[in-house]
């Protein structure tokens, strides 16, 4: 990765330094604090500090890296506030954006930028995101034909929302098993043991209810825009991208009189325009037309975007089924 040159790739979690100056988290991120008597406080200028990411190729190669803020937002062209969203340090609810050139994935504890070529995982010590990497690099090594089915980032999505949803519905039973026995001792003897288990479970079920209702919600309005679905083509747009550009060079070396100075009287080589164009129509045939009219919009393709929706709805239908569970415990 060209835009990550020069940054340090350690072979794991980052080690404490032994001078005291850098504190580390259980995940993984350094920050330090030099100079400061209070060691809660960054001093301006440290909010960009490295972090630490797990890359993962479309070979299945993964490797762990420190990468500050402003690298990322400009290797995968992203705002500030859509980092945000995977950052540790801050509670947003679940979500997941289609950009430019990247698919943003804050599930749970999967945090990730996935991109048409590579998948960008915020370092944790979670057993959903160490399950995730190995799962990931163990499809892409070993199901080598299923790419012909879906694109990269199809298949980067997918397995963060099948952990999510797994990891849900888990924490859903496990509540279940806890709620039912509590309720039917409560009805044969009301007391205030009994009365304060209740009232934890159901401060419990309730966060557990905002959780999975948050990713229901999400996944139900992507399906629900045709636009946002398509964005989210990432592999289809950077086709389209390098055959405008291989258009544009096209154009340049081949125009009379943008590279070199021509002749009046030197004949045209019909032979040379005739291939060109050949080549260039040949690196056209195998991208789509974008329904939207511009190159960085979506895939127009409606096989495309029937594709995922089809993906979104399967998981649609798990993470719904675990809202029911919860909203029959609670009634």
């Amino acid at each position: 990765m060209e835009a990550f040159q020069g940054l340090h790739a350690p072979g794991g979690v980052p080690e404490p330094s032994s001078n005291g100056n850098v504190r580390l988290n259980l995940d993984g991120y350094g920050y330090g604090y030099r100079g400061s008597g209070f060691p809660g406080l960054k001093k301006r200028g440290h909010g960009h500090g490295n972090r630490s990411w797990i890359k993962i190729d479309q070979d299945g190669n993964s490797k762990i890296l420190e990468l500050d803020k402003a690298t990322i937002m400009r290797h995968c062209s992203l705002p500030s506030r859509d980092l945000r969203l995977l950052d540790p340090l801050f509670i947003y609810p679940s979500t997941i954006l289609g950009r430019e050139k990247a698919i943003v994935a804050s599930l749970e504890q999967i945090r990730c930028i996935i991109t048409a070529d590579e998948v960008i995982l915020m370092n944790s010590l979670d057993g959903c995101v160490v399950q995730y990497m190995s799962e990931f690099c163990k499809r892409l090594q070993t199901n080598r034909e299923q790419a012909e089915d879906l694109p990269f980032e199809f298949r980067a999505l997918e397995l963060a929302l099948d952990l999510t949803c797994m990891s849900l519905d888990a924490q859903v039973k496990e509540l279940e098993l806890e709620v039912y026995p509590v309720l039917d001792e409560l009805a044969t003897s009301i007391n205030t043991h009994n009365l304060e288990r209740v009232r934890r479970l159901k401060g419990h079920l309730l966060a557990l209810t905002q959780r999975v209702q948050r990713v229901h919600d999400e996944i139900e309005h992507l399906m629900d825009d045709d636009g946002d679905m398509a964005e989210m083509y990432l592999t289809e747009k950077k086709q389209r991208s390098e055959a405008y550009a291989l258009g544009d060079i096209y154009f340049q070396n081949d125009i009379p009189g943008e590279g070199r100075v021509v002749s009046k009287s030197e004949p045209v080589s019909p032979v040379r325009s005739i291939s060109g164009a050949q080549k260039l129509q040949r690196a056209f045939s195998n991208i789509s037309p974008s329904k939207h009219g511009s190159l960085t919009s979506s895939s127009s393709n409606g096989d495309n975007i029937d594709q995922l929706e089809m993906l979104l709805e399967a998981y649609f239908a798990a993470i719904d089924n675990s809202l029911s569970k919860l909203f029959s415990s609670t009634s």
